[in-house]
């Protein structure tokens, strides 16, 4: 009986199915699609604010994931703001010494941790140094930054031009020699090898 009970639902559903499958079906409406993203190009030193010189200045900053143990770098124009994960980070000013110095560049950062929902909050704000970068460091749970190097758009040190007015320089430049030392007559010559005693 109990067979019998069972095998009459299961023909009840499988019919009740085909019917159902049979009916037209509500067609699910397109969802419109978000904007595909744009195509974002790395920043240049042409994106940068000149500073008072008319120089336009990029630091470059090596930052570290500590969740992921992800490093990348990153580049930032002078006065224009980037994204490292939940940082904005904004370089103000940046100045690598001359290559014939110690080598040192130095960067004024300010970095804002901005969490969605959440108000922007001010994580750094300094001067960072390459050669010390743990002198002046973000204090954050999730990431490290640090400098690099600085970039400008100011060709570098020019060599000192000689006057072209000046004739050049001899190709065998004269040697002098001194006169040999005059002995008087009758003064031994000491032997070969012996230092001369003076008087």
């Amino acid at each position: 009986m109990r067979l019998v009970a069972f095998a009459s639902i299961l023909a009840a559903a499988y019919v009740g199915g085909v019917a159902l499958a049979a009916a037209p079906q509500p067609q699910p409406q397109p969802q419109p699609q978000p904007a595909a993203p744009s195509a974002t190009r790395a920043p240049t030193v042409a994106d940068a604010v000149p500073d008072a010189r008319g120089v336009r200045r990029m630091v470059v900053l090596r930052g570290l994931d500590k969740i992921t143990g992800r490093a990348i770098d990153v580049l930032a124009p002078a006065g224009v703001p980037v994204r490292f994960g939940t940082l904005t980070i904004t370089a103000r000013y940046c100045y690598t010494v001359p290559p014939e110095e110690p080598p040192e560049t130095n960067a004024f950062l300010q970095i804002d941790d901005g969490r969605p929902g959440e108000e922007p909050k001010r994580m750094f704000s300094g001067w960072m140094f390459a050669s010390t970068p743990a002198l002046s460091a973000l204090e954050h749970p999730v990431y490290d930054v640090w400098v690099i190097t600085c970039r400008t758009d100011q060709p570098g040190p020019a060599e000192k031009a000689l006057p072209t007015d000046l004739p050049p320089p001899p190709a065998n430049p004269p040697v002098e020699v001194p006169p040999p030392a005059v002995r008087p007559p009758g003064a031994a010559v000491p032997p070969a090898g012996t230092p001369a005693l003076r008087k």
